[in-house]
């Protein structure tokens, strides 16, 4: 499965999001079932930005995103977040 969360933010805020999202990208690697993420910019949409992760499944995902460690170096990204739905399945 792979997740996709949208966010938007002033251009006085960027830079501080780029470092927190690295940050959380470096804890939830560490995660059991984590495969791989990246996050970057719009290219034709200032203040916009994504973040991508691929997981083993709804499971690994879902227990990642409880653990304490990603609430915490999560919280000043998903901050930004956009509000739509962001957890999809392959292969169905």
């Amino acid at each position: 499965m792979f997740a996709v969360t949208r966010f938007r933010v002033s251009e006085d805020d960027a830079a501080g999001l780029v470092a927190d999202a690295d940050a959380l990208l470096a804890v939830l690697r560490a995660r059991p079932g984590f495969r791989d993420g990246a996050f970057g910019r719009a290219a034709d949409e200032d203040g916009l930005y994504a973040l991508v992760t691929t997981w083993e499944g709804v499971g690994a995902y879902r227990r990642a995103l409880s653990a304490a460690e990603v609430k915490v170096a999560g919280a000043p990204v998903w901050l930004h977040a956009v509000d739509e739905p962001g957890a999809y399945l392959t292969g169905e």
